[in-house]
């Protein structure tokens, strides 16, 4: 087969492609909503109120509950039991203000439409890396309608106290289901707006691309990593030709 002028086609080589997303401001933004739950959970298990937050950047909701109490000065015995209860409760907080999602958030402009496109690319499964449990992760999705071309069921999730380059890896290993063949790092691609996910993407074996739909530069994506950096998501095309590039070698 020839390549066109401008190089080959997205159909020109046979490569399985793993597509991994982080979901807050990468392809959407619930943050008031969501720091309204985190405060009111947090306040129910421990007993005292969340006044220092901590970034979320990169961090899974298992890891953001004890940074909580080290900030607040909250003392609590670091085991999974405690840990589980504010997980149980954050779910139920956030599932209270699931009506407020379309009013006080917004998905990322062109995030549908490049979820789309990227989908169109052959033998290519997409699916999320969230920090937040699976059923916010799923809410949060399916709220803006973001949820018709991701694998869900094969996603990772802060529901597990695990950071993200190791739910990076699990994904790739056992992706493809029983009997399947692994996903190689070549074959991953992780798309994140903030540094801390790239440096996660590069220890957990998949190949970053950058969004700058958060408060990271381009210098900040790039020095931690990121391969390919786009401005946003506005350009499906210019999306599909970054995750094409990241596993063309």
């Amino acid at each position: 087969m020839e390549s066109s002028p401008t190089g080959p086609s997205f159909e020109e080589f046979a490569i399985s492609r793993l597509v991994l997303w982080n979901i807050d401001l990468t392809l959407l933004d619930v943050g008031k909503v969501m720091r309204a739950a985190y405060a009111e959970a947090f306040e129910k298990v421990t007993g005292e109120p969340l006044v220092y937050l901590t970034s979320a950047a990169g961090r899974t909701d298992s890891e953001m509950f004890f940074e909580f109490c080290a900030r607040n000065y909250v003392d609590v015995e670091p085991d999974n039991d405690t840990l589980a209860d504010f997980l149980s409760t954050l779910e139920e907080s956030f599932a209270r203000r699931s009506d407020e999602l379309l009013s006080k958030g917004r998905a990322m402009p062109g995030a549908a439409a490049s979820l789309a496109a990227v989908a169109s690319l052959p033998d290519t499964v997409q699916t999320v890396v969230s920090g937040s449990t699976r059923a916010n992760a799923v809410a949060k999705l399916a709220a803006f309608g973001l949820d018709a071309h991701l694998d869900l069921s094969i996603g990772g999730y802060g529901s597990v106290n695990y950071p993200k380059s190791s739910l990076i890896q699990s994904i790739r290993l056992h992706a493809a289901g029983e009997g399947g063949r692994p996903y190689t790092e070549q074959e991953t691609v992780f798309v994140t707006d903030s540094a801390p996910d790239v440096r996660a993407a590069v220890i957990g074996g998949a190949v970053p691309v950058g969004v700058l739909n958060g408060p990271a530069t381009e210098g900040q994506l790039r020095e931690a990593g990121a391969v390919h950096v786009l401005p946003d998501l506005t350009d499906p095309r210019a999306v599909m030709a970054a995750v094409h590039q990241a596993t063309a070698g």
